[in-house]
């Protein structure tokens, strides 16, 4: 009985990728671990190890748990639009959390809640558009990498830090070396955050997508 009921009040998977997002997103990804995430909970951090198998089980969990937030897109809207709408999601989930973006580089994202949300719909929508199976991948995996490298390399939480980053690096630069980006650091400088860089390219990849659609 007393094992039972040790079972229960162990934190579910839910809640401890919960936890490890809360110290990714106010700490950084350094500061995750087991120990970390177990103070959290109340917990002992073999409790957390047991439960995740191992770090990436545990990366793996927050992944998947923010892979919930990402709505549901039916394929009952036009072609274009659904995709657009499917990868604008996922893009506004990943810019809230940086941190778990950089622990995930070089880990394979295979979480049920990311593979029913956006990879089955996505390429079942492909298909139904009139690409074949090749060129249905392909056309996800474009999509599914300009929005990974949109979100890799800057922190969208703190704009103005990034912004005042990239002006004091290229106010360094030698204007004879380099005239095109000091000669318009106004206009580089403000790119870096601009949302509109990655929506504008999401519909011209999706535009250019829409010639293997001849079913759409």
């Amino acid at each position: 009985m007393r094992n039972n009921r040790d079972r229960a009040d162990q934190p579910t998977l839910e809640a401890i990728a919960e936890a490890a997002l809360t110290v990714v997103d106010d700490e950084g990804p350094e500061a995750l671990s087991f120990r970390r995430v177990a103070q959290l909970l109340g917990v002992s951090h073999a409790t957390v190890f047991r439960r995740c198998g191992d770090f990436d089980g545990l990366v793996n969990a927050c992944a998947d748990r923010l892979a919930a937030r990402i709505p549901l897109v039916g394929q009952d809207q036009d072609w274009a639009t659904a995709t657009e709408a499917r990868f604008a999601a996922f893009y506004r989930v990943l810019i809230e959390h940086p941190g778990l973006v950089a622990l995930r580089s070089g880990r394979a994202w295979w979480g049920p809640h990311l593979l029913s949300r956006l990879v089955e719909p996505q390429l079942a929508h492909n298909i139904a558009a009139g690409m074949t199976p090749e060129a249905a991948i392909r056309v996800y995996r474009r999509l599914y990498l300009l929005t990974l490298g949109a979100v890799a390399f800057v922190d969208h939480r703190d704009a103005k830090r990034v912004r005042t980053a990239a002006r004091t690096a290229l106010a360094a630069l030698d204007p004879e070396d380099f005239p095109a980006l000091t000669g318009n650091l106004d206009v580089v400088v403000a790119a870096q955050t601009d949302h509109e860089v990655y929506h504008g390219a999401l519909r011209q990849l999706i535009d250019a997508s829409a010639a293997a659609c001849p079913g759409r």
